[in-house]
């Protein structure tokens, strides 16, 4: 072991001696007789055949060397610690090198290097993730690092599928603008109290995409592990959405537009002063607005209470289940336009 470790260092160790030695070349030609031998000793490793021991004795005693003639006594014990530490170092490497196989599988199948906490990937697309609940002892760690992996190979076949925008709409739905025909479908899935979902829908709008697709929303508040959601308020924000749209009426659109564009009087915008709402004032802003897009009373009492309806609390299931288990959606915003997913913030 203490060979295969030494090949791991000297591979590290190999760049800053090729530095060196185009200014010093004896370092390198020392070097390069020593990595051969280790080279060696590892290829003997992978064919099963047993290694030379002398290198591994070089590379004991060249480490040695000082502590044999000054303390005779801690050569046992430190030849072992070597040892140990060949074998840490050796498994580090290959425990590195799964991880990295593993992270950039992820990146490529879910657009995010990190399974269950996809907003901590910075190789990724920017989104609000949906998390995993963090384990609470070893054997649930396990369990969650080896499902990560059914989850990276379950889901590889996503990137070669086409994805028909069609086969993911969840009645009843509502358009970003009136629907024109000719158009393609696009869907836009989003958190009400998502910044990055804020910030695609207005590159979104302000690149013209609203008009290039028939763009269906799809309003999925994120849930937190332990059943609350990871933004204040942004449930009560899709109950109304889900509300108008079983009502027939084009509100939700102008609810989602006032959200992520406009500002109250002291120029917070709204997403902001939404997440410091309380549920009341809330609801109450929400119905307020339905006046000012020209509701009226009887409306918005029947908005009102459908929001909290049974009915309203099905659709958000349904949506929960087609996000998660259907498009395996692992955070937000997602688009699904052109026969593509596509993750993150809409640049």
């Amino acid at each position: 072991m203490v060979c295969v470790a030494a090949f791991i260092i000297l591979s590290l160790v190999g760049v800053f001696v090729a530095f060196l030695s185009i200014f010093k070349r004896d370092i390198g030609r020392k070097y390069w007789a020593v990595f051969k031998k280790s080279w060696g000793c590892v290829g003997k490793k992978v064919r099963l055949q047993k290694c030379e021991t002398n290198f591994k004795d070089d590379v004991k005693n060249s480490l040695l060397s000082r502590v044999v003639l000054k303390h005779p006594s801690w050569v046992k014990p430190l030849g072992i610690a070597i040892e140990v530490n060949a074998i840490l170092i050796v498994f580090i490497t290959i425990w590195s090198l799964v991880e990295a196989v593993k992270a950039l599988l992820a990146l490529w199948v879910f657009g995010t290097c990190n399974v269950s906490q996809p907003a901590n990937c910075a190789l990724g697309a920017e989104v609000c993730g949906i998390d995993a609940a963090e384990p609470s002892n070893p054997i649930e760690w396990t369990g969650r690092w080896f499902s990560e992996w059914g989850e990276i190979f379950t889901n590889i076949p996503d990137k070669f599928r086409d994805w028909d925008t069609e086969q993911f709409l969840v009645e009843p739905y509502s358009f970003a603008t009136s629907y024109q025909d000719g158009k393609p479908l696009a869907l836009d899935i989003f958190d009400p109290g998502c910044t990055i979902c804020m910030q695609s829908y207005r590159n979104q709008k302000t690149s013209g995409f609203f008009n290039e697709y028939n763009t269906v929303f799809m309003v999925y508040p994120i849930e937190l592990p332990d059943g609350g959601y990871k933004f204040n308020n942004s449930d009560l924000i899709a109950r109304y959405i889900h509300a108008t749209n079983l009502a027939e009426t084009d509100y939700a659109s102008q609810i989602i537009n006032r959200l992520f564009t406009e500002s109250n009087q002291k120029g917070i915008n709204y997403q902001s002063a939404f997440i410091s709402m309380s549920r009341s004032d809330a609801e109450k802003t929400l119905q307020s607005w339905l006046k000012d897009f020209g509701a009226s009373t009887k409306q918005i009492e029947a908005i009102s209470q459908s929001a909290n309806s049974d009915a309203v609390t099905t659709i958000m299931q349904r949506v929960k289940t087609m996000v998660e288990d259907t498009i395996h959606v692992k955070g937000i915003p997602t688009l699904i336009y052109d026969g593509k997913k596509h993750n993150g913030l809409y640049q």
